[in-house]
Formats: structure tokens, sequence, C-alpha cells
């Protein structure tokens, strides 16, 4: 998992790429490509 200041240049890694708030963090995830995984802050 990478860890970003800004999630906008990850989200463009993959098509698949989506934006999720969890736990009052945003997080990139990708269902099919799990490799494509970020946090930010």
């Amino acid at each position: 998992m990478k860890v970003a200041n800004s999630l906008r240049s990850l989200k463009l890694r993959h098509r698949d790429c989506q934006v999720v708030r969890r736990k009052g963090r945003v997080y990139v995830i990708n269902k099919t490509q799990k490799r494509f995984k970020a946090r930010q802050g």
C-alpha cells in the first residue's frame, strides 16, 4: 500500500481504482488488481 498526500495520481493508475472513505481516512482500492492500493495522510 502506498501512502500519499494526494490520491488523484494514484486513482489514475488503473481504470478500476475507486476512492473510498473508511474510518476518517481516504483510500484507493482496486478489486481486480489488488496491488493498486493507497491511503492518504
